[in-house]
């Protein structure tokens, strides 16, 4: 049997935390309306990331694994969609917006091939 990396060890996991930590520190400056409204939504679907491959991490069963790596990458997408929101009403600047933009694209083609990779050890394990 192969050794199980941890899950801290993971890029792909590594990546969705710093996501959630940089939406917080931004979402955190935020007025209490701004905070209420979108800052909520954005954290909540920023943390649902790293939360969702940890999840599946957890299930030791690809499929299940699969599963919550495919919920984490509707949440990378809804992240976008709200950062694109932020960023429309100039609640980041252009600059934060680019820089976990692209943490986004990144994390989006590791997830990808994670999720490629899960189910392919000859135990059906991580």
């Amino acid at each position: 049997m192969e050794s199980m990396i941890a899950l801290e060890d993971l890029k792909v996991y590594q990546i969705a935390m710093e996501i959630g930590e940089d939406v917080w520190a931004l979402v955190n400056t935020w007025s209490y309306f701004e905070k209420d409204t979108l800052g909520k939504q954005i954290t909540r679907s920023a943390d649902s990331i790293a939360l969702n491959i940890a999840e599946g991490y957890g299930r030791y069963h690809f499929k299940e694994n699969q599963n919550f790596c495919y919920y984490a990458r509707g949440s990378i997408m809804e992240t976008k969609t709200a950062l694109q929101k932020a960023n429309a009403r100039n609640l980041i600047t252009e600059e934060q917006f680019i820089v976990i933009s692209n943490k986004q694209i990144l994390l989006h083609k590791l997830l990808n091939a994670y999720i490629k990779s899960i189910g392919t050890s000859s135990d059906n394990d991580q």
